[in-house]
């Protein structure tokens, strides 16, 4: 399968590229570090991108950002950040790749523990996480024939940790092993229009 990943280069797509790598032909995209440059927060660069690598079998979407702050002083632009990013850029892939995806070819999303499991200062991830599971399960149902969808919604990883500890309190970290499992049954599996919560 010819197989794009989003977010190629971060702690999750680097680890599912080098898996799905091993049976087929990967196509890497992030917005820095990658042969192929992509802001998902940008409909012309998701454009411009689908048209240089053309038709594919499979997307992983390991890619999307959102902001970390208190509900409290949360400006209009703090909020619209995780809205545009992480969670309309994963959807504009979606709406945008359809015109390129092959018969029987799937879209994972990634979400987060966030949308269950919320912190303080991650209103704007959880809204966004919440807001890919919803648009998961209801595009599940009008997708085209044959045509797949799921989300993973991992945790905080083991190889994240160091960063991403502080902030996730009462949090136990996942191994990034079975992380990349959530992703390869989305894609080489059958399942459609589920949420993998990795926790």
């Amino acid at each position: 399968m010819k197989i794009i990943i989003t977010g190629a280069s971060g702690a999750i797509g680097k680890e599912v590229s080098a898996e799905l790598g091993k049976r087929h032909d990967i196509t890497g995209a992030s917005l820095r570090n990658s042969v192929h440059q992509l802001d998902i927060s940008s409909v012309s660069s998701i454009e411009s991108f689908f048209e240089k690598t053309g038709p594919f079998d499979a997307l992983v979407s390991a890619a999307g950002d959102a902001y970390w702050g208190p509900l409290q002083g949360l400006t209009e632009a703090q909020l619209r950040f995780g809205i545009e990013n992480k969670l309309l850029g994963q959807i504009h892939l979606v709406r945008i790749g359809l015109n390129y995806i092959r018969p029987g070819g799937s879209f994972t999303l990634t979400s987060g523990v966030l949308a269950d499991d919320p912190v303080a200062g991650s209103v704007n991830y959880a809204i966004a996480n919440a807001g890919i599971h919803g648009f998961v399960t209801a595009a599940a149902q009008e997708l085209p024939p044959g045509i797949r969808i799921n989300a993973v919604s991992p945790g905080v990883t083991d190889n994240t940790i160091e960063r991403n500890g502080p902030n996730m309190i009462g949090h136990t970290p996942v191994s990034i092993e079975r992380v990349v499992r959530a992703y390869i049954k989305s894609v080489e599996g059958i399942i459609n229009g589920q949420i993998l919560r990795v926790y």
